[in-house]
């Protein structure tokens, strides 16, 4: 079992660290003496909520609770789930771009590439969730499809584990090991205006404005516009990035009633990006981190658009309900020539181009309620939604046979023709996949013990409906329509005020994978095929910490799902992947003037009953044994204003094979940077300065993240920011 061969052990060690925190904590709840000038904080409404956000933990980094989907705004103590929510504040002080960023603080989740193109996708407890299956708002499918701005949120919540029943389905055929919930801005009480300008590696130019306003007589009405653009270069050689980001978020706040609104639209274009490798065997060393072994001609360009509203109306003192919609419409277009390689760094590429027009509609109505029967509460909550998506296809391969190259001497070609292997109309696609997804779900979650004691059970009558096209012809060539019941049971009992133990069961209703039209270089007989949806299962039992300065939690879990590769030409279902793990997480300000965020995942990802049994017992590809975060900002003291950072990052080897024949090896990565905030004028200006990948290692970070494939992205070279930050 690798790293988890002695479970007990680790986890015994675990529950040390994180009940050894108090003393920690108690020692310097009182050294209060040094000065410190706090970041401006922006204290926003929440969407369209009686509770409003969550408030912030200890350090302002992450939060004391968040949205746990059909079950509303929950304190983390009273939730039977492991869930972090990362704050704005966060966001801001890290210099995060996009949502990838927020995840490199999350030591249950490692980023990667969606399969052929540049979508960022986060493996939370070795399951990938694709940046489709993101929801904005509790809403699924809505924000921009492979990248997602940082300038558009105020916080990042990740749930882990199985959450069919909490979020129901995902869209896109992921979020069995968790799910994200990303929450947009609104005006916070006192006006806000912020401007940002900055620089990158490679001379990428920054600029950004956050304005936040509330009007009427008692503040009723708020808006918040948020713009940002990023141009230039990047770390990476010849690479060019351009992203432009506008937001606009509108609240109303009546007697019992709220009201909120968003519109944005995200414009994202990469030059020459450098590509994934697909190895041939072994594994090539990594190439030097800042070379680009890119195509010139070669591109990824992205257009999104996105509206939502969401209304929650109080019906009596104890009882509330909510309406909430939103629409999406989305156009990609990629020129790709994305290399295999050999184990001497030579390569092959062939030019890959491809083309997709989305149109998204979704939408939820519920209600909760509160009652107590005899000695027991209850909150019953009960919700219904509908998910509709068309997407329009295209792709054009050249010859397979490729053009040679190598990663560490990379050489240009002039674009070949894309004639060879192609599947639709680029300039006019047909509707290649329908997705419809609709669903029903009640909960009760029943207090006793004066609330010491909470038991929630409940279940979602969950329907995905699929249809596949032919991308020449638009004739349907694939049609289902599965129902499925997905059960949930949670309890959370409270030690005391500062411990929690929990437990719960919770399956995933998935949408069956998508058969890619390529893999290893060969075209693959059932291309564009929707395998029959699934079911997966979890259990999962824990404690978590809560000393008011310094909180934590241990999880212990495990989760199946169907194991899918390529079998003589053919995609499909041909075996079992298990995670086992164990997760401890740790947050707060445990001394007057240092904040820590970090924790350790292992993990144990096993194939089985797999054919004829070949693979049973080996790992699966591009699932680490361990993964360590750790950061750390530290105060200076004598000097108000000042504060330093640093964080480390550890993943353990990856296989690439299901043989486990062959793998990359395990890397760590160390980040420091420093923060000046002073007043001129009566104005604050915030000075940020950041280096990621200190030592400028060449490495892989990550294999796959697609079912079956063993792709690896070479993780990013050294790269400086430096921004500045005026309120005014």
């Amino acid at each position: 079992m690798h790293s988890l061969r002695h479970p007990f052990r680790l986890g015994a060690l675990a529950a040390a660290l994180v009940l050894a925190a108090p003393a920690l904590a108690q020692s310097e709840a009182a050294a209060e003496d040094a000065v410190r000038l706090d970041t401006v904080t922006v204290n926003a409404s929440a969407d369209a909520s009686a509770e409003g956000l969550a408030p912030a933990y200890a350090g302002n980094q992450v939060a004391r609770g968040g949205r746990v989907g059909v079950l509303g705004n929950r304190d983390a103590m009273d939730t039977p789930f492991n869930a972090t929510a990362y704050t704005s504040e966060l966001m801001q002080d890290q210099q995060a771009k996009s949502v990838s960023d927020v995840m490199q603080n999350d030591a249950s989740v490692r980023t990667a590439r969606g399969f052929g193109n540049f979508q960022e996708l986060y493996v939370i407890r070795g399951f990938p969730v694709f940046s489709d299956d993101m929801a904005y708002n509790g809403l699924y499918g809505l924000l921009p499809r492979q990248y997602v701005a940082a300038e558009l949120l105020e916080r990042v919540e990740v749930l882990r584990g199985a959450n069919t029943f909490i979020n129901g389905a995902a869209p896109g055929g992921s979020g069995i090991g968790g799910s994200v919930n990303l929450l947009p801005k609104r005006a916070p009480n006192d006006p806000l205006n912020r401007l940002t300008v900055g620089v990158e590696s490679g001379a990428q130019g920054y600029v950004a404005a956050d304005v936040g306003r509330r009007f009427g007589d008692d503040g009723e009405n708020g808006i918040r516009i948020n713009a940002a653009r990023r141009d230039g270069g990047t770390a990476i050689d010849d690479e060019r990035r351009r992203l432009d980001v506008l937001a606009v978020g509108l609240d109303h706040r009546g007697s019992n009633f709220r009201l909120s609104a968003d519109i944005g639209h995200q414009d994202h274009d990469i030059d020459e990006p450098r590509p994934s490798v697909t190895p041939t065997g072994a594994a090539p060393s990594a190439p030097d981190a800042s070379n680009n072994f890119a195509q010139p001609w070669t591109f990824s360009k992205e257009r999104q658009t996105f509206a939502t509203f969401r209304g929650e109306f109080d019906l009596t003192d104890d009882v509330t309900a909510w309406a909430a919609a939103g629409v999406r419409d989305g156009d990609e277009k990629n020129r790709l020539a994305n290399p295999r390689a050999m184990s001497d760094g030579s390569t092959t590429a062939y030019r890959f181009d491809n083309v997709r027009e989305d149109a998204v509609s979704t939408g939820e109505i519920g209600i909760r309620g509160r009652l107590i029967t005899g000695a027991v509460s209850h909150e019953v909550v009960a919700s219904a939604n509908i998910f509709r998506m068309s997407s329009r296809n295209a792709y054009a391969f050249s010859d397979f046979a490729g053009f040679a190259s190598d990663l560490n001497d990379p050489g240009d070609v002039a674009p070949p023709d894309a004639d060879f292997f192609t599947g639709g109309s680029m300039s006019s696609p047909h509707v290649t996949e329908r997705t419809n997804t609709r669903s029903v779900a009640l909960a009760d979650t029943m207090g006793f013990l004066d609330d010491r004691l909470l038991v929630t059970v409940g279940a979602r009558h969950q329907t995905i409906a699929q249809r596949g096209y032919n991308y020449n012809t638009g004739a349907k060539e694939s049609d289902y329509d599965k129902s499925e019941v997905t059960p949930m049971a949670g309890v959370v009992f409270k030690l005391n005020p500062q411990v929690s133990l929990y437990a719960n069961y919770a399956e995933a209703l998935v949408k069956g994978d998508i058969a890619p039209a390529v893999s290893g270089g060969q075209p693959i007989d059932n291309a564009g095929e929707v395998l029959a949806p699934y079911v997966s299962k979890q259990k999962e039992a824990g404690v978590k910490y809560d000393g008011g300065r310094l909180g934590g939690s241990l999880a212990f879990f495990t989760t199946d799902k169907p194991f899918t590769t390529v079998e003589n030409g053919v995609f499909g279902a041909n075996g079992e992947q298990r995670n086992r793990g164990i997760e401890l997480t740790v947050f707060g300000q445990p001394l007057h003037n240092l904040r820590v965020l970090g924790g350790l995942t292992l993990l144990d990802a096993q194939l089985k009953k797999t054919a004829g049994g070949a693979l049973d017992g080996n790992d699966a590809i591009g699932v680490p044994d361990s993964q360590l975060n750790l950061g750390v900002e530290w105060d200076v003291p004598g000097m108000p204003g000042l504060t330093l950072t640093g964080r480390a990052i550890h993943t353990s080897k990856q296989y690439i094979d299901e043989a486990n024949d062959e793998r990359i090896p395990s890397w760590t990565r160390f980040d420091v940077g420093a923060r000046y905030i002073t007043d001129i004028g009566g104005q604050v200006m915030t000075l940020r300065a950041r280096i990621e990948n200190l030592a400028d290692r060449d490495y892989w970070a990550s294999a796959g993240g697609y079912p079956g494939a063993n792709y690896l992205v070479l993780g990013a070279p050294r790269t400086f920011t430096l921004t500045a930050s005026f309120d005014f």
